[in-house]
């Protein structure tokens, strides 16, 4: 969704990292209710922690230890794929979540509003890599934003979106829209009856989907 970025937001230490879920693993220990998911998302993107390979491994080993039927999941916006350690360290994991919102680089711009630097083609290349071994995230939204009309739900959105996932070729394919009222009365949450309407197109193709509504 649009947002701006704060470039101030300080990041906990690896080691910070590393106790915070050893004590929050072992009191749900106690209390027998282990998760059936170690998630990182929340706000930001985790793979931008200098660590984050590091913080994988020790996730990992923690895991292994106190919950080892939990599945370690990874929520991305695939801008850090370039970097071999987090491309390596996504390998390890469950889950690992890839977000791709369009198959133009028009609508992400509108979208998702990624720093300059921000490539489609480089970014298809490094999750074509994974050779199945990443669920690409899709959010469908239509709307007008900065005074730009964008619709990824379009047919010809559509069609160029299954290209590129006939590409990828991902174990599963995610689709949602914004779970509550838009930040902006210019942005139209999708439908669920459209939202099924995609998935069948999507499952058509032979893609494994699930539907967030």
């Amino acid at each position: 969704t649009p947002k701006s970025y704060d470039k101030k937001v300080s990041l906990p230490s690896r080691e910070e990292v590393q106790q915070k879920l050893k004590d929050t693993l072992l009191k749900m220990q106690m209390e027998k209710q282990l998760p059936d998911v170690i998630t990182f998302a929340g706000n930001g993107e985790p793979t931008l922690h200098p660590e984050f390979a590091e913080i994988i491994d020790d996730t990992i080993k923690l895991r292994n230890q106190y919950s080892p039927k939990a599945r370690i999941a990874v929520l991305s916006n695939a801008t850090m794929l370039y970097k071999e350690k987090v491309f390596n360290a996504l390998l390890k994991i469950e889950d690992n979540i890839q977000k791709l919102d369009s198959a133009f680089d028009e609508t992400i711009q509108i979208m998702d509003c990624p720093t300059s630097a921000f490539n489609l083609n480089k970014v298809v290349d490094q999750l074509i890599r994974f050779s199945g071994k990443v669920i690409i995230q899709t959010m469908f939204l239509k709307g007008e934003f900065k005074g730009k009309y964008f619709d990824n739900t379009t047919t010809v959105e559509l069609e160029a979106w299954i290209e590129l996932l006939k590409k990828i070729n991902p174990s599963q394919v995610m689709i949602y829209t914004i779970a509550r009222d838009t930040p902006l009365d210019t942005l139209i949450k999708i439908a669920e009856k459209e939202l099924q309407q995609i998935a069948s197109f999507v499952k058509n193709e032979g893609f494994n989907v699930q539907v967030s509504a």
